[in-house]
């Protein structure tokens, strides 16, 4: 399996050995050892918790540079729908698409435009009588990596459409061969702007399509500055935006389910409430739901670490912008799902999940973590650098610590002695 690349990475130099970020990491993917963190990669879903929390700003994430795209002849921006809301006294989305041809880029895709055609297919997907429901969103990948990783029995109810900011990018290098037939496939770069480091990992490891589109990732809180530079400069915006409501949407919680025109969803944000909800349905207590959209970032993608804004101004300007917009700008023709927006057959298989071994292996290993975690203190209190006693007697079986490491066993093994 090769290896995943990740966007979330560490800077030692400025990690104190604290332990904020290993009780709130959703996977247990942080441990403290030798006085800093070190972050588990195999758990890592690079959904940026550390990054939002870490006090000394030891977290951060790996994202490109649009200089480093500056051999293309031709620059395309995906920009979020997330990236609107960072903006204040907006009325028009054309003047921040504008602002980024300023920029450099030789044209703008909107990723939600491809929004609303992945919502009006997953309308028809959702017809088929043959599917497993409920049908669980695939757009966030920091929730596909989390099933992959902890809930494997929930991968046959992902949707297998690809997310909209790949099916941007396919659209996008369409249209540009036809506008300009002297250039070819290798002379297109096209950036995502992206609002959180998930996406940007989705990227480096494409788990809808065997090869992604996307030829680079760009943080919103990197290029922020330059957009709001250039937008001064913008006196009258070109007509580019051919979004609607429903793609706009597509920044806030909720925005893909209610736009499925059903009434049996769940929206759910926040990844530990994610992991409550996904626990729920991998237990079958939460029946009878057709569709669950989740999001990893609390108030959905404007909630993302690489944004700028507070996430609940960013709605309600969202929500201002969304009056002087139709429903939907962008439809399809025919009755069924179009094969160029599915998924690759066995997209799943594409996430790096937890280590096969064995069932009599798993039994082994797991009876020895139970033996070990029965002689802790289950205080929980994250002093020996794991996040809770279960995890330490996981590492212990592992061989990446001792009992020793529990201070609270040191001390009454220094008091017997």
């Amino acid at each position: 399996m090769p290896q995943y690349l990740h966007s979330v990475t560490l800077d030692v130099s400025r990690c104190k050995g604290c332990t904020n970020c290993i009780k709130r990491c959703p996977t247990e993917a942080i441990r403290v050892r030798d006085g800093h963190a070190i972050i588990k990669e195999e758990n890592c879903i690079d959904c940026g918790e550390c990054i939002r929390l870490c006090p000394y700003k030891a977290k951060k994430a790996i994202y490109d540079k649009f200089e480093d795209f500056a051999h293309y002849k031709y620059k395309i921006a995906l920009p979020a729908p997330a990236l609107y809301g960072q903006f204040d006294e907006l009325d028009d989305v054309d003047e921040i698409l504008t602002a980024i041809l300023k920029c450099g880029f030789d044209a703008v895709f909107e990723v939600s435009r491809a929004a609303e055609i992945v919502t009006e297919y997953t309308r028809r997907y959702m017809e088929r009588p043959d599917i497993q429901k409920p049908v669980i969103s695939s757009a966030c990948p920091a929730i596909v990596r989390l099933i992959g990783l902890r809930f494997s029995s929930l991968a046959d109810n992902l949707l297998p459409i690809m997310p909209p900011i790949e099916y941007a990018a396919r659209l996008a290098r369409k249209e540009a061969l036809e506008a300009h037939p002297e250039l070819c496939d290798d002379d297109i770069c096209v950036l995502f702007i992206s609002p959180c480091p998930a996406k940007i990992s989705y990227i480096k490891n494409p788990i809808a399509v065997e090869k992604t589109a996307v030829t680079g990732a760009l943080a919103i809180s990197d290029f922020y500055f330059k957009i709001r530079s250039e937008r001064k400069n913008v006196k009258n915006p070109l007509p580019l935006s051919r979004t609607g409501i429903i793609g706009l949407n597509w920044a806030g919680t909720g925005g893909e389910a209610t736009s499925l025109l059903s009434g049996k969803y769940l929206a759910a944000d926040g990844i530990e409430n994610c992991i409550n909800v996904l626990d729920e349905i991998e237990n079958g207590t939460i029946r009878d739901l057709d569709f669950v959209e989740f999001n990893a970032c609390n108030g959905g993608c404007v909630g993302g670490t690489l944004n700028v804004e507070n996430p609940y101004i960013a709605k309600a300007r969202l929500r201002s912008l969304r009056k002087y917009l139709p429903i939907s700008r962008n439809r399809v023709d025919g009755q069924d799902v179009s094969d160029d927006v599915l998924s690759d057959k066995d997209f799943f298989e594409n996430i790096e999940g937890l280590s096969i071994e064995s069932r009599a292996e798993a039994i082994k290993r797991m009876t020895h973590v139970e033996e070990i975690y029965k002689t802790l203190p289950h205080l929980d209190c994250g002093s020996c650098g794991a996040p809770n006693c279960h995890a330490l007697a996981e590492d212990i079986v592992a061989g990446e610590a001792t009992v020793e490491d529990c201070l609270i066993r040191l001390r009454e093994n220094f008091h017997k002695n």
